[in-house]
């Protein structure tokens, strides 16, 4: 398995990092935690050392989850745990956005405790809150951070103006955002802002929710909240299929690999990219990883990519 430093931690990671948001339920329809806690053991196994996780994820049960199989195994200390703050939740379980440095300090206690842990590997801004200003939000994790409660400062789902405004008040190490073959959003702004202030970046949804997966059949189209997104409903939805079937079929010809290897591959292999977030609900689910290993995506296969793309699904790239 590929592995890349983190600055931040002075130590290499998996370049790819087990994702929990579906094995919490949460927009996902429930949760099963035998198949959980089954999934997070498949990845350790398979030699996956990092785990990004949240507090909103299943209301505490993936935390939860995570640092219970960790203390089982006994390797806490060989794993780097990624968790979030910022997306705050009641009793009827109806979350909202608080990086208020009054909640921060509430949040890092609670999923300390939930992830059996003295310290957190990388402490993210879940959302952008508007309410709070960055800065604020910046200083209070300078302030965990001198305390030894987290090690690295991350964001998620922030744009490049906001991370700006966020390092006024404290130094950011780590950005994660949405971005697969479908998604590319953060090429416009967010990536070019983390390579020009080397930040190590994190890709999550990198299968664009199972679509990339070539699982997905037309006529089966998805009904959690997880998959909202036009891409997966009618005419759009039978439009990204196909465009999925010719990935598959180049994946094929060109490596002797599927779409979901392709996939992968594709994200690891933009610039300025570190780690794909892979989720993960069942064990079975891992089972592919291994196949993302001893090939690469040149400029000529990321340009014949993008041509299926925009054949397929008319985006222009």
């Amino acid at each position: 398995m590929e592995r890349v430093r983190i600055p931040a931690l002075d130590r290499e990671v998996s370049r790819v990092a087990l994702g929990t948001w579906s094995m919490g339920g949460w927009m996902w329809g429930g949760a099963d935690t035998r198949a959980a806690r089954a999934t997070i053991h498949r990845a350790l196994d398979e030699g996956i050392d990092i785990i990004d996780t949240a507090p909103v994820y299943g209301f505490g049960l993936s935390e939860e989850l995570v640092g219970d199989v960790l203390a089982e195994r006994g390797c806490r200390d060989q794993v780097v745990i990624a968790t979030k703050f910022g997306m705050v939740f009641d009793e009827r379980h109806e979350p909202w956005r608080d990086c208020s440095p009054a909640s921060i300090r509430r949040e890092v206690h609670a999923s300390l405790k939930r992830l059996r842990t003295d310290v957190i590997d990388i402490y993210q801004a879940h959302w952008p809150d508007d309410s709070t200003p960055f800065e604020e939000t910046a200083a209070e994790l300078e302030r965990l951070r001198d305390e030894g409660l987290v090690k690295a400062v991350g964001v998620c789902n922030y744009s490049a103006a906001q991370m700006a405004a966020f390092e006024g008040g404290g130094h950011l190490d780590t950005t994660q955002f949405r971005y697969n073959i479908f998604e590319r959003a953060p090429e416009a702004g967010v990536l070019p802002y983390a390579i020009s202030r080397s930040l190590a970046t994190f890709a999550y949804s990198p299968l664009a929710r199972g679509l990339l997966t070539g699982t997905m059949t037309s006529g089966h189209e998805a009904h959690d909240q997880a998959r909202r997104a036009e891409m997966f409903h009618g005419e759009a939805f039978e439009r990204h299929l196909a465009a999925v079937t010719r990935l598959d079929e180049f994946a094929r010809r060109e490596y002797g690999r599927r779409v979901i290897h392709l996939a992968i591959r594709w994200v690891l292999d933009q610039p300025g990219m570190l780690v794909a977030l892979w989720g993960a609900r069942k064990p079975e689910q891992l089972s592919p990883v291994s196949g993302v290993w001893g090939f690469s995506i040149d400029d000529d296969a990321r340009a014949e990519i993008d041509r299926i793309v925009a054949e397929e699904t008319g985006a222009a790239r």
